[in-house]
């Protein structure tokens, strides 16, 4: 590793930990801002039992001591109990939905980048044929659905039609991951595919390729050995923050297939104030599409080796 990736990773890594901080105090400073808080409902306790629980969860110290307890707790990922869901700590509640998270995104990237970057390549190859517009007018449609919508269309048809696959979690069933899984790929396969076909086509036109055939060279060695390596170039750079965008983009999607995974845990903890739960999952979030950004600059260098990071 040259002496140029050493120092673009340390700067990397002091931007994280700027991000970072930023982040966590914003998300502290406008959730105190909000009227109301976690203990605050219907059926409030009396001024001492409120008294008794400020003090438990430190919420009657001042705010900026809270701050500086809860910066603390965000660069030693030890975010505490959960303010409503007695018994657990952060951890604890976020360990346990990233097991399903993490699953479901990591199946879903892999189908997006294999179906993107086969459709797309497939698109580039055929060129103005019914196959290249038919890819094409398929993915923009992929691409400009909200991902509820399509949630709602695959529940429909094959849910509660078909009957081929759950509406939601139940009794930790594979199968009530299916639906979910595909309709967090859509979006990114349908995106990576349009990304695939134009590096794919600017790939066949390049002077190499025209060298490579000059000599000989198949058209099988021309499109692995040239134009697919050199396409796959802006998918792996989509690929590390289109992972942690499906993991922590997937709120909507957990929610409609109740699917207990990180995603639902934010929306529940926002929902009911609890402020440790919401900014817990934040920094775990933040953190996650810092780290997968990161990563995927690496892999573009390791790629390409010719691209300078700076």
């Amino acid at each position: 590793m040259s002496a140029r990736t050493i120092g673009y990773i340390i700067k990397r890594l002091l931007m994280a930990v700027l991000t970072i901080f930023v982040v966590a105090s914003i998300t502290f400073w406008f959730m105190r801002l909000i009227p109301g808080g976690p203990f605050v409902s219907e059926k409030t306790p009396n001024e001492v039992t409120q008294a008794a629980i400020a003090a438990k969860y430190g919420l009657d110290q001042p705010l900026f001591i809270q701050y500086l307890i809860y910066l603390a707790r965000c660069f030693t990922f030890d975010f505490g109990p959960s303010m409503k869901q007695l018994g657990l700590s952060v951890n604890d509640i976020i360990s346990a939905g990233m097991k399903f998270s993490f699953l479901m995104g990591l199946v879903a990237a892999a189908l997006a980048l294999v179906i993107g970057t086969f459709l797309g390549s497939i698109a580039a190859i055929k060129r103005g044929s019914v196959l290249d517009r038919t890819i094409m007018i398929v993915s923009t449609a992929s691409v400009a659905f909200p991902s509820f919508i399509i949630a709602t269309f695959l529940v429909y048809f094959f849910a509660l039609k078909l009957g081929w696959a759950p509406t939601d979690y139940v009794n930790g069933h594979t199968a009530a991951f299916i639906l979910p899984t595909i309709t967090l790929a859509i979006y990114p396969s349908a995106y990576i595919a349009r990304l695939s076909r134009s590096a794919t086509l600017d790939s066949l036109g390049s002077d190499y390729i025209v060298t490579a055939r000059a000599k000989g060279a198949s058209r099988t060695q021309v499109l692995f050995g040239h134009v697919l390596k050199n396409s796959l170039a802006p998918t792996i750079t989509y690929a590390g923050p289109m992972f942690a965008g499906i993991i922590t983009g997937s709120l909507v999607i957990e929610q409609i297939y109740q699917v207990p995974g990180i995603g639902r845990a934010f929306i529940t903890s926002i929902t009911g104030r609890d402020y440790s739960l919401v900014m817990g999952t934040t920094i775990v979030m933040t953190d996650l599409i810092v780290a997968m950004t990161l990563i995927s600059d690496l892999l573009y260098k390791v790629i390409n080796p010719r691209v300078e990071l700076e």
